[in-house]
């Protein structure tokens, strides 16, 4: 007897439906088992399961605070200062309180695993990164944190950060990260980044880099790729690295753009897209021809480049919008970024599964295939090039073989009415 059986399961449309075998959260094997074989059954009747959904960059912390100030300017200079002025507020309980909410919502949308960016400077202090190592522990065995110490209010301008950086990683922070145009000049920014990787040697963490977050690169703060791709290469970090937004790339030469992304390819470095925060805060100073502000994935997929997307921020002075949907954000991406084809959008799902696992350095435990972790989302879609089209239910989640949420959903369509009789008119 094994733990949990998926019966007639579609995990890709150009192959026959699978039974996906589960014991001690762990899938054993993909083959047809007779009944009685398992503790417990769900019949997929050839409804598509994919891996549980990555989200591979999100700020829990400053989730839900739109309702408290808005971003009335849109940019995000404007976010950062909205939000600077709030964070003045938190306490360990209100970043729970709000993390729990999202949380919750992202496993019933079919979220297994998420790495997520609490705020670390002199005004919040470790708050953020202490709420979140509460939360890991409580949400153990539902859904996986990974924390990186975020310095959002730059390290050179926020004296103090340094040290604080230094002791979330001590405290059990997972990943370091940068915030690679947040500082007053590009002697400073290039410095941040010098410590950033000086920061991942002395722990071996990984590295998440906020970078090149604008519409173009007019200001070279915003034009670092290639200075954080000669770092990697010089200290061995490949396949190491990740960067999140990266909307300048999409404002340069083609020929310059070209060049830039060989060199992400040729380090290794990853880079994820935020659509739903770069579309809303970029562009903000045109006037026509408004840019769509998200790094052009095509070409990163054409330059080989591992490229995940996710929603960073959720209702807040960065995003005011989102559900924790990834396959919602995934559908937007797709239609911001003139991806249709049915092979581009199975590739867009693979953003969030496969590739995001690569990204956040999980992929060794991760997917559909005997040996891996049991992390599956059964969907009501009976094609998986339809996974974000339709916008499916997610009828099962499962969590290391563990079924932690599911939507039962009916729909009824009711048959044509007589129309009403005709009253004759009042005289």
């Amino acid at each position: 007897m094994v733990d949990l059986l998926l019966r007639d399961a579609r995990i890709a449309d150009d192959a026959a439906l699978v039974d996906i075998v589960i014991d001690q959260g762990v899938i054993m094997q993909l083959d047809h088992l007779p009944p009685g074989r398992a503790d417990h059954e769900i019949d997929c009747a050839g409804r598509v399961v994919i891996p549980g959904l990555i989200e591979s960059h999100l700020h829990l912390d400053k989730a839900l605070l739109d309702r408290e100030r808005p971003n009335l300017d849109g940019t995000l200079a404007g976010a950062i200062a909205v939000t600077g002025e709030l964070k003045r507020t938190f306490t360990r309980a209100s970043i729970r309180d709000r993390a729990r909410r999202v949380l919750d919502l992202a496993i019933t949308n079919g979220t297994t695993t998420i790495r997520a960016h609490p705020d670390v400077d002199p005004i919040i202090g470790l708050l953020g990164v202490e709420a979140l190592l509460d939360l890991r522990e409580e949400y153990r065995g539902r859904i996986d944190l990974q924390i990186v110490a975020f310095p959002q209010e730059g390290i050179l301008r926020a004296p103090g950060t340094i040290d604080l950086l230094r002791e979330s990683l001590r405290r059990g922070a997972d990943v370091i990260g940068g915030c690679a145009y947040n500082e007053a000049t590009v002697a400073d920014c290039r410095r941040h980044i010098d410590l950033i990787f000086e920061l991942a040697a002395e722990f071996d963490v990984p590295i998440d880099i906020h970078a090149d977050f604008a519409d173009d690169a007019t200001d070279p703060r915003f034009a670092l790729a290639d200075y954080i791709a000669e770092v990697t290469e010089r200290t061995g970090m490949r396949g190491r690295v990740a960067l999140g937004h990266m909307t300048s790339l999409a404002g340069q030469p083609p020929r310059q753009r070209r060049e830039t992304l060989n060199r992400l390819a040729a380090a290794g470095i990853a880079v994820v897209p935020l659509p739903a925060t770069d579309i809303h805060l970029g562009g903000r100073a045109d006037t026509t021809n408004i840019r769509r502000g998200i790094a052009p994935v095509r070409e990163l997929w054409d330059a080989g480049i591992t490229t995940a997307y996710s929603s960073n921020n959720i209702r807040n002075a960065f995003t005011p919008y989102g559900n924790a949907d990834l396959l919602d954000i995934g559908l937007f991406l797709a239609q911001t970024s003139h991806l249709s084809t049915p092979a581009e959008l199975t590739r867009i799902l693979t953003m969030a599964t496969t590739q995001a696992a690569a990204v956040i350095g999980i992929a060794d435990r991760y997917g559909i295939r005997p040996g891996a972790a049991a992390d599956l989302v059964v969907l009501s879609t009976h094609r998986v090039a339809d996974a974000l089209l339709d916008r499916p239910d997610r009828c099962y989640v499962i969590k290391s073989g563990r079924i932690v949420a599911r939507t039962t959903r009916t729909h009824e369509l009711l048959p044509a009415a007589d129309p009403p009789a005709r009253q004759p008119l009042a005289s």
